[in-house]
């Protein structure tokens, strides 16, 4: 059951990021719904993690998903934007569907594509949540 919660999903591009956020700061104004950052680590080959400890590999992955919602976080708390910072290892797309339905997230907001892999990716993340029909990708 999708509640009202939006899923902020980060990518390191500073525009798009801020496109994303401003539209997550004006819909909480509005709404006053939590904002879950997101922050998709990508997997890593057997060869590289064989060269980590489980442990290691893990929280190398945690602070480099926490260094690129850093500037999200800033943002958000400088507004009073209340949030929750959420690190996950796999596929981006997967990743994000995946997410909101666990957290149970009515909207994504993604910042627009310049170039980048924004498009497409809203386009994907609504294909594996089409079947739902509870939560909807906002291009920002």
């Amino acid at each position: 059951m999708s509640t009202q919660q939006i899923l902020l999903p980060v990518d390191g591009n500073g525009a798009r990021t801020q496109r994303a956020v401003a539209e997550a700061i004006r819909i909480h104004r509005q709404e006053n719904v939590p904002v879950f950052l997101l922050s998709v680590q990508p997997l890593v080959s057997p060869l590289v993690a064989s060269y980590f400890g489980r442990a290691e590999l893990e929280q190398l992955q945690q602070d480099a998903g926490l260094e690129e919602l850093a500037p999200a976080r800033a943002i958000l708390d400088a507004a009073g934007v209340w949030h929750r910072v959420v690190v996950r290892v796999g596929r981006r797309a997967e990743t994000i569907a995946n997410t909101a339905r666990e957290m149970g997230c009515d909207r994504i907001i993604l910042g627009a594509a310049d170039g980048g892999i924004f498009g497409s990716m809203a386009q994907q993340v609504g294909h594996l949540l089409a079947e739902s029909r509870r939560c909807r990708v906002i291009v920002a």
